[in-house]
């Protein structure tokens, strides 16, 4: 039967039965090499039966031959005399686990967590005194009672998107271990830029650079996920590749007071139209002030007084329209979009339920331009939008939302 964990005891065994039982063992799970040498033993503590032997240049962790590792411990290979040369670990003998050397050679160990139910398959080199060494091993992970995976993430692989976007994951069960887990989430970026993850609850985890993004940055983030321990018995079951690319700069500017929308993109103005918002006088007709970002879009949305509770075609607040080129930016009900039947407002008055009313043909045009993520900026009005409402994660100033990590720190992404 094999050993389970990571002890060391059976170092200290003489030859006979429990040589016997661990030769067997070992042989059951395919076992590489047999040598009892110092220069070439199979990982930890290979001696010959009944005879001491000298610690082995090269020490493996977990041992050879051990099953049911916990999968969120890592391969560490440890040159006891002499130095490393090379280390391969091999999941299932396919897939290369990657792995870092130490700069003085004399330890390596792999970078992240390891496969649920996986055997891996550990060979390493060095030279101790000039003579070569090396030490092979092979062990296997558990196979948990419960896994965790990657429902969702926010951009789509490919999307385009606008420079405030954020990087939205979420998870198919709650999340106890944030730091661990958050410890996985590796971002890649063709501009490096920091950043900070904030979790929203037990599923959601949110990343933000700290301020927009570069126009024309690639970004990857690769969840290594696979064997990160959740939660009490929960494993993650795989990783996660995604990737996007950030679209031009387009930041729009609503003035509500001066009824005016200005739309610039890369630094320039390109368009500015006449608009009309809400028209207050009470807190749900009131739009907005803050950071929005465009969230999706369609062509048309049917519109309704529901939002409010008025259902009923006699109560003169009811209304119940098909909207044409709609821009979301809150989850509040907020659009920007085409409204012909207040074209004599816009630019004059704020007329809306809380949008931002524009005419057909400037309606038209940002809706064709409008990438997710884009930023539209509303300036004047007296409701602030909460942070928490749709994606007004800019709200939030830097200190606070980096606060929000379990790790307490920014990102430091690495070059893609």
């Amino acid at each position: 039967m094999l050993r389970r964990g990571n002890a060391r005891t059976w170092r200290n065994r003489t030859a006979g039965g429990a040589a016997a039982t661990l030769a067997a063992a070992l042989t059951a799970l395919a076992a590489c090499g047999g040598g009892g040498h110092e220069a070439g033993g199979t990982g930890r503590g290979s001696r010959a039966a009944g005879a001491a032997a000298a610690p082995p240049p090269i020490w493996i962790t977990p041992a050879h031959g051990t099953h049911g590792v916990r999968p969120d411990r890592r391969i560490v290979v440890t040159a006891q005399r002499g130095t490393l040369r090379r280390v391969v670990a091999r999941a299932d003998d396919v897939t290369r686990a990657p792995g870092r050397m130490s700069r003085d050679r004399r330890s390596w160990r792999t970078r992240w967590t390891l496969r649920p139910g996986t055997v891996y398959t550990v060979e390493s080199s060095g030279v101790d005194g000039g003579r070569p060494t090396s030490a092979t091993a092979r062990f296997g992970t558990l196979r948990p009672q419960a896994t965790f995976g990657i429902a969702d993430v926010t951009p789509r692989a490919g999307e385009t998107v606008g420079v405030g976007m954020p990087v939205i994951v979420v998870f198919d069960r709650p999340v106890l271990d944030r730091a661990a887990v958050e410890r996985s989430l590796e971002l890649r970026m063709s501009r490096p830029v920091p950043g900070a993850w904030r979790w929203l609850d037990g599923r959601r985890v949110v990343f933000r650079p700290r301020r927009f993004w570069p126009a024309g940055q690639r970004v990857a983030l690769v969840a290594h996920t696979a064997g990160v321990r959740a939660a009490p018995g929960v494993y993650g079951r795989s990783d996660r590749a995604t990737g996007f690319r950030v679209g031009p700069a387009r930041i729009s500017t609503v003035d509500v007071p001066r009824h005016r929308m200005t739309v610039r993109v890369n630094g320039r103005t390109v368009r500015s139209a006449g608009i009309s918002a809400g028209k207050g006088g009470a807190r749900k007709y009131t739009t907005t002030s803050g950071v929005h970002l465009t969230m999706g879009k369609a062509d048309p949305v049917v519109m309704s007084s529901a939002w409010m509770g008025v259902t009923d075609r006699e109560d003169p607040r009811y209304y119940r329209k098909k909207v044409r080129h709609a821009v979301q930016i809150s989850s509040s009900g907020e659009y920007v979009h085409a409204a012909p039947w207040s074209v004599r407002a816009q630019g004059r008055a704020n007329v809306s339920h809380g949008c931002v009313n524009a005419s057909p043909e400037f309606a038209r045009w940002f809706y064709a331009q409008s990438l997710r993520g884009d930023v539209v900026t509303i300036l004047g009005t007296d409701r602030p939008l909460e942070w928490h409402n749709g994606w007004g994660y800019w709200q939030l100033p830097w200190s606070a939302w980096r606060a929000g990590s379990a790790l307490k720190r920014p990102v430091r992404p690495s070059r893609l």
